[in-house]
C-alpha cells in the first residue's frame, strides 16, 4: 500500500501521523526518511499525541533514543549518528527493532536500513515549498 499526501503544515503532518497510529499494532516499527527539517520529529509528535503521551517530544539526536509512556508506549530512535548495526547492539537499541511492546519510530532509518524490520511502515518526507511537505507512506 502506498499513500501520498501533501501536508500544508505541521498540524496536518501530525494529523496524518495520528491517523497512522490508530492502525499500528504492538511491536510495529515506523521508519522515517527525509532531509533535516522535513517533518520527521513533527510526525513522531503526532504519533505521541495519538498515544496520549503528555511529555514534549524532542529529537533524540544526542541520546539516540527516548521512550515515552501514555496509553501506549512510543520508542523514538534517531540513527543520524549511528553507522553500524554493531553500534546499535552495543547500546541495546536492536531490542526495539521491533519492540516487545509499543511502537518504535526511527528517524533517519535510511542510514541503516538493514536494522529495520522488513514489515516496517516507511514514511518519506520531502520539502514541497514553504511549510508544505510531500509525505509518502509505504506499508
Amino acid at each position: 500500500m502506498e499513500k501520498i499526501v501533501i501536508s500544508e503544515g505541521p498540524e496536518e503532518t501530525m494529523a496524518l501521523a495520528m491517523d497512522l497510529a490508530r492502525r499500528l499494532g504492538e511491536g510495529e516499527v515506523v521508519a522515517l526518511v527525509g532531509e533535516l527539517g522535513t517533518g520527521k520529529t513533527t510526525f513522531v509528535k503526532g504519533l505521541a499525541r495519538s498515544f496520549f503521551i503528555p511529555e514534549e517530544i524532542l529529537s533524540p539526536s544526542f541520546l539516540l533514543a527516548r521512550t515515552y509512556r501514555g496509553q501506549r508506549i512510543l520508542h523514538h530512535i534517531d540513527l543520524y549518528r549511528v553507522r553500524t548495526i554493531e553500534e546499535l547492539e552495543e547500546v541495546g537499541l536492536t531490542a526495539l527493532l521491533p519492540p516487545e511492546e509499543g511502537v518504535t519510530a526511527v528517524e533517519w532509518a535510511d542510514r541503516l536500513p538493514r536494522a529495520i524490520p522488513k514489515n516496517a511502515v516507511w514514511v518519506y518526507f520531502e520539502h514541497a515549498g514553504g511549510d508544505r511537505r510531500k509525505i509518502t507512506i509505504r506499508r
